[in-house]
């Protein structure tokens, strides 16, 4: 069985005392939940103080994204030896914000994802096609193109500890909304293509989550489809009630 997951993405929202009070009704309400795995990822500046909430619970604790470099003079970069003193478990890389704001290339994911994964934390690697893309007919290609970018560079050994996240982010802000069956094709051509690489069997022990605008109206008929096992979740992430109930969805 795959390991199902619901990650909160925080983004650039709550303060400290907010993140702390949010930690807290996360695992206070997510404590009797057995479904699937739940992971916040806070701000950096939340990090150490989340990490304090989060001890001894189920909740794993992850970060929003990491350096390049393992030291150095990089002023305000987060290095994953800093990721890991705070008990990181997760590790977000290649948002679609981060590919699309901050130019993050295929290379520099390929150097951040053995960083991760050298330390033991768990990448959770973003994928996914935009609009233009979208309406191309290009959706099954770039997806492809970008996993094989990043994951075709690991060893079995390393991708058995990565988690794949799936946006539409074409379906992000837009207005359009992506359905549960076009999100399941996504999912399949990009399981096929772990497969195509490592083998079936390590394949279908690959946990990918969907990173659309998931909530709790649509998460049972999203978390219902075959190839999917769970939820990069964003805006519902904010409150603990909605994100607990994505999870109380499976």
């Amino acid at each position: 069985m795959r390991q199902k997951i619901v990650a909160g993405n925080w983004k650039m929202n709550t303060t400290v005392p907010q993140g702390v009070e949010l930690a807290k009704e996360v695992v206070a309400l997510g404590e009797k939940l057995e479904a699937c795995k739940l992971a916040v990822a806070p701000p950096f500046t939340h990090l150490y103080a989340v990490a304090e909430v989060l001890k001894g619970s189920k909740v794993g604790l992850g970060a929003q994204n990491c350096a390049d470099h393992k030291s150095g003079a990089y002023t305000g970069e987060i290095s994953v030896d800093m990721l890991e003193s705070v008990a990181c478990e997760y590790c977000i890389l290649g948002h679609s914000e981060r590919r699309q704001y901050y130019g993050e290339t295929d290379e520099t994911l390929c150097t951040k994802i053995n960083l991760v994964l050298e330390k033991g934390i768990k990448p959770i690697f973003c994928i996914g096609e935009n609009l233009e893309e979208r309406e191309a007919g290009r959706h099954f290609e770039v997806v492809e193109a970008q996993t094989k970018a990043v994951l075709y560079t690991l060893t079995p050994e390393q991708m058995k500890n990565v988690v794949v996240a799936y946006e539409p982010v074409w379906a992000i802000g837009t207005g359009k909304t992506a359905t549960a069956e076009q999100a399941q094709e996504i999912h399949a051509c990009v399981r096929a293509c772990i497969a195509e690489k490592f083998g079936a069997e390590l394949a279908e022990e690959i946990t990918i989550l969907y990173g659309g605008s998931c909530k709790p109206s649509n998460a049972k008929e999203i978390f219902a489809q075959k190839d999917i096992d769970g939820g990069l979740i964003g805006g519902a992430a904010l409150k603990a009630a909605d994100f607990i109930a994505i999870g109380e969805s499976f």
